[in-house]
């Protein structure tokens, strides 16, 4: 069993703890990815509660070392595909690689007083590090509440202040507090992005975590008065071949 790790699932692991086959194991990626000293604590993940925010796999550098740990453990428990792991795995960081150029190039259009996130969930701190966003809010803190009203007003009155160009909504999760917060700033409230609903349908080009981040790119930059341009040179199409091919060619 393969987690994220950072205590995201941490129901999810007690259950399988509880109820692990002989032989099985459990594979957390979080900790194995960064140093304690990396981890980002912030409004909805504060320090005092020990919870790091969990969200790394919205930095596709740390999306490129998450494919590494899993490649490596699938060798250890199944080396006789070790190199179908290898040769998948290479296939897909590269894809990776040139997805996070493509960024690095689109950030440059948007200007930077623009470079400020207030999302619904608090999903892109990491992302944010990496690229030099600055995230200003996250409406929905880690227990699911609904913010303060004091926080609201805060909210409100930063974009007001800021001119911050566009509030990020959740696709799956609809906000009426974050569309009050967007509508009352005098701001563009967009709520189409994902963190973990891939986009459209399996066995579509765009249904990758490749194509849910060209995606998100696409909506933020150009909402927040830059170009998504670069971004298309990136193929989002999931890399070839499965676990269970290699088993019949085997």
């Amino acid at each position: 069993m393969i987690l994220n790790g950072l205590d995201l699932e941490t129901p999810t692991l007690k259950l399988a703890q509880a109820n692990l086959p002989q032989g099985a194991s459990i594979y957390s990626l979080g900790e194995k990815t960064i140093t304690e000293a990396e981890y980002i604590y912030d409004f909805s993940f504060p320090k005092e509660q020990g919870h790091p925010n969990p969200h790394l796999w919205l930095n596709p550098a740390y999306a490129m070392r998450y494919a590494t740990l899993v490649r490596d453990e699938l060798i250890r428990l199944d080396p006789k595909n070790k190199s179908a792991y290898e040769q998948n795995t290479a296939q897909f960081v590269k894809k990776l690689e040139t997805l996070d150029q493509a960024t690095k190039d689109a950030i440059q259009t948007i200007p930077a007083n623009n470079r400020r996130l207030l999302t619904y969930h608090d999903s892109w701190p990491y992302f944010a590090r990496r690229y030099g966003f600055q995230v200003i809010g996250a409406v929905q803190p880690s227990d699911f509440a609904d913010p303060s009203p004091k926080e609201v007003i805060r909210l409100i009155e930063q974009i007001r202040k800021e001119k911050v160009p566009a509030v990020f909504g959740s696709e799956v999760f609809p906000s009426p507090v974050l569309e009050q917060i967007a509508r009352e700033g005098k701001s563009r409230y967009i709520d189409k992005l994902r963190d973990d609903e891939l986009p459209g349908k399996p066995g579509d080009t765009q249904h990758s975590y490749i194509g849910m981040m060209i995606e998100n790119m696409t909506i933020m930059f150009e909402a927040l008065g830059g170009s998504a341009e670069a971004l298309k040179k990136v193929d989002p199409t999931p890399v070839a071949g499965s676990h269970a091919d290699y088993r019949r060619k085997n």
